[in-house]
């Protein structure tokens, strides 16, 4: 874009002087054709040669053509441009404008003060080596610290140094190796899918018309063959397959050539290099024998290949698209206009959802969706947040709620200030992280990439070896063998095993309200054998209640109160919230010398007097007073949790909180131990309350009164007993605990640094939801290994038959088509 207004400017400053076209005996521009000035002498090195240029523009130009690895363009274009605007390639002109911060805005999430990541759509993905590809190659990029492409959804999530690479100079290298890259868009990548899918079936329906009528002339001609047939008739027949396999070749089999090109490019073989090969030898050869009027001709199978491989790359198409009709979804849900108010709450407007910026005031009437991210200023309502965490029922919100983009209201108008927009939001975070765990290979599906890589290459020394020894034992034979090898033996099936089965799976459990963030999760479910639960906000609701307060003579309960509250006012744990909303107005106390115990309590001076608050552990490892007796007959053997606030010499006041436990607590628990899991509870409070729940859900092994470092030593202990354990908690004194257990899940409500610790999130307030994670995560790695199963069954299988010429070309063009297609059909399976 800079380049272009560059060499507009200069192109109007010549002209006003009327220099450029005064003086002709320098010779002509090399870029744009006009004449070139004495004065200057510019030019620029294209193959090897220093060629003319009339003014600095065309030179920035031709400079930056050369410098992207496009010189090709001087050499096969056909005419110049009077401009010097027109040969500048569409990319370069367009990649730039991705580089302006208030357009990155939209897409492009700041990870720090220089690190970036973009979702960016991928054209021109047509197997699972392109994937690769693309992969290694932008990984190679300097500045590129992580990139992973999603070959469900055709996206690549990119990470890069802001001060290393720009977004430009990415999309410009992926357009050299022939794909062509943009930021994510939900509505262009709906009509990226539309015009894929349009294109495919022009392909298909070419490859189907002409290949019937191929099809036809092929029985004629070996009816004739059979019972004899005059040669004028059989060289007609030739000819006119020949001119009907013309138009499969140069439309429907475009795409093989085009991706084995691109593979060999890079020094590589990917799944299109045999097919290619298959194709073009088998074509070219018939066209030989056609022309001369003797020798095989194998037509039929060509155009039965490529409509074949073609039906099963658009059903693979579809299913894919299909599988990520989850993600595709969140982003469809975001308004695409929607009402600002001015700033004074008057006069409304109607403004694309986009343009939305932090601080903006919108109206969201009933009905209508949230664009973005924000907080209620006026009104109050119900939101349907089902969409992102699965809760189908709706919540009631009031001032000061905060409303998530993508949430729907229900009942009454409001009035909200954006908090956040674009790449910042809710939403945007959920796809992102969907994206990352679908992108994420598990070992298996790694191992069968290298499988399938240097597969391939073993493929191509077989199908050389049959042709050899078929040649020497049966010339007549030996190239439709080696043919049937060749076409047979693709081992598509073997790369779409994996990702197809989890992208499914992904989809399945993102509808059901649990949140990957990690594919291989997945894997490691599968084979849990140690589920452990945290009591509070994950069996139980994680609203307690306060229900009593016990006060020492010298202090009164309100007093007591704002002592505590002034301690715990800045804790996230939900007991510290309660005490701080039982106090109400805050008084205002200088707290000194703070320190906090994770998973025991809170320690401060306040007017030079050292406050201790805390569980009944924590206050006798810091006070040298004891819990009156009284206080603990009164409290008796209930099933409450209990915090103390103390002095050094004292104990001021005990607070008692009650948490009711989860209705659906105890079908999860039935579940996963009719799974055959074993369960086992820790918590950091007293035993009375611990075994009320553990009583109630029928956990049979509970662990009371743990520290987070206790809870985590124990996790490690069954880890060393060869368990694989499951850790589900809520709270920030979980994060070390949900870090060390094998895998791990948050609750939707739990701390930013629980979920930030946890593989999956637990987005709505339904458990069951885990037990169907396991469900899910046992059917998805047994469909992984029935697809894998099937797809080396059917390339060691068939080969050999292939190579004894047990099989004939066109029937090797449907197997090889139909496996792909068997694969992509059982993952979806999971989806159900």
């Amino acid at each position: 874009m800079k380049l272009a207004i560059a060499k507009r400017d200069v192109d109007q400053d010549s002209s006003e002087t009327g220099v450029v076209s005064a003086v002709t005996d320098a010779g002509d521009c090399f870029h744009c054709g006009l004449p070139v000035p004495p004065a200057p002498g510019l030019t620029v090195n294209i193959d090897g040669v220093d060629q003319p240029m009339c003014c600095h523009g065309c030179q920035a130009v031709a400079e930056a053509i050369i410098a992207s690895g496009h010189g090709n363009f001087y050499r096969v274009r056909t005419e110049v441009s009077p401009t010097g605007q027109g040969p500048v390639p569409e990319f370069l002109r367009d990649t730039e404008v991705y580089d302006v911060p208030e357009i990155q805005g939209q897409f492009v999430h700041s990870l720090g003060a220089d690190m970036r990541e973009a979702s960016l759509i991928l054209e021109g993905i047509t197997c699972a080596a392109c994937i690769w590809l693309n992969e290694q190659y932008i990984a190679g990029l300097p500045g590129v610290t992580d990139v992973r492409v999603n070959y469900a959804t055709q996206r690549a999530l990119v990470r890069w140094d802001e001060t290393r690479i720009k977004l430009s100079e990415i999309l410009q290298s992926i357009q050299k190796i022939g794909y062509r890259a943009l930021p994510y868009n939900p509505d262009q990548q709906q009509e990226l899918h539309r015009q894929q899918r349009r294109l495919q079936l022009r392909r298909l329906a070419v490859a189907g018309l002409f290949g019937m009528q191929v099809m036809m002339i092929s029985i004629s001609l070996y009816a004739g063959a059979w019972s004899g047939m005059e040669v004028s008739f059989e060289r007609l027949f030739r000819w006119l397959s020949l001119g009907l396999t013309l138009p499969v070749m140069l439309y429907s089999a475009t795409p093989f050539f085009i991706s084995a090109g691109r593979d060999l490019a890079r020094r590589r073989v990917g799944m299109d290099v045999p097919v290619s090969l298959a194709i073009g030898i088998a074509f070219g050869s018939s066209a030989w024998a056609t022309i001369i009027g003797h020798g095989e001709i194998y037509f039929d199978s060509v155009v039965m290949f490529v409509f074949f491989l073609s039906a099963s790359r658009y059903f693979e198409n579809m299913a894919r698209q299909r599988c990520a009709a989850s993600v595709e979804k969140l982003a469809q849900s975001l308004p695409v206009v929607t009402t600002r108010l001015a700033p004074d709450g008057g006069a409304e407007e109607s403004v694309a959802a986009a343009m939305l910026a932090i601080g903006d005031r919108v109206l969201v009437r009933p009905g209508e969706t949230v664009p973005a991210d924000g907080e209620i200023i006026a009104g109050f309502s119900a939101l349907d947040e089902s969409l992102l965490n699965g809760e189908s029922i709706p919540v009631d919100k009031n001032i000061g709620d905060r409303l998530l983009g993508g949430s729907i209201n229900v009942t009454n108008p409001l009035q909200m200030e954006v908090k956040s927009v674009g790449a910042d939001t809710v939403m945007a975070e959920i796809q992102r992280t969907i994206e990352r765990a679908q992108a994420e290979k598990p070992p298996l599906a790694r191992l069968a990439d290298r499988v399938a890589a240097r597969f391939i290459s073993l493929v191509l020394l077989i199908v050389v070896s049959v042709a050899v020894f078929w040649w020497l034992h049966d010339t007549e034979r030996w190239f439709e063998i080696a043919l049937a090898v060749l076409i047979v033996s693709c081992p598509c099936a073997l790369s779409l095993a994996t990702p197809t089965a989890i992208s499914a799976s992904l989809g399945k459990l993102q509808s059901a309200g649990l949140l990957v963030k990690r594919g291989s999760a997945l894997e490691t479910l599968n084979r849990i054998t140690h589920v452990v639960f945290d009591k509070t906000g994950t069996l139980t609701r994680g609203r307690p209640r306060l229900e009593r307060v016990i006060c020492s003579p010298q202090y009164e309960r309100n007093q007591c109160l704002q002592i505590a509250a002034a301690l715990e006012q800045h804790s996230e744990h939900p007991l510290a919230r309660v005490l701080v909303q039982e106090a109400g107005i805050l008084e205002k106390h200088e707290l000194a010398r703070v320190t906090s115990t994770a998973g025991g309590g809170i320690c401060a001076s306040i007017d030079d007097e050292d406050y201790f608050i805390g569980n009944v552990s924590y206050i006798a490892s810091h006070s040298s007073a004891e819990i009156p007796a009284q206080w603990l007959d009164e409290i008796g053997a209930d099933a409450v949790t209990t915090v103390v606030l103390a002095r050094a010499d004292r104990v001021i006041a005990m607070f008692t909180f009650v948490d009711d436990l989860r209705e659906d607590a105890k079908t999860l628990i039935t579940h996963l131990q009719n799974l055959g899991k074993s369960v086992v509870l820790m918590t950091g409070d007293g035993d009375a309350a611990a075994r009320q729940v553990a009583d109630l859900t029928g956990i049979r092994d509970y662990r009371a009164q743990m520290s987070p470092q206790a809870k985590m030593e124990a996790v490690q202990a069954l880890q060393q007993d060869s368990a694989v354990v499951l850790m589900i908690g809520d709270g920030v004194n979980d994060a070390p605990v949900l870090s060390s257990a094998n895998v791990s899940i948050a609750m939707g409500g739990a701390s930013s640094l629980a979920k930030t610790s946890a593989d999956i999130v637990l987005t709505a307030n339904h458990l069951p939801a885990i037990a169907q994670a396991m469900v899910v995560a046992v059917r998805t790695q047994r469909n992984i290994y029935q697809n894998m199963g099937w797809a080396l069954m059917y390339n060691f299988g068939a080969i050999p038959i292939a190579a004894m010429g047990l099989i004939a070309p066109w029937l090797a063009a449907i197997g090889m088509s139909l496996s792909s297609l068997l694969v992509v059909l059982n993952a979806l399976r999971l989806t159900r």
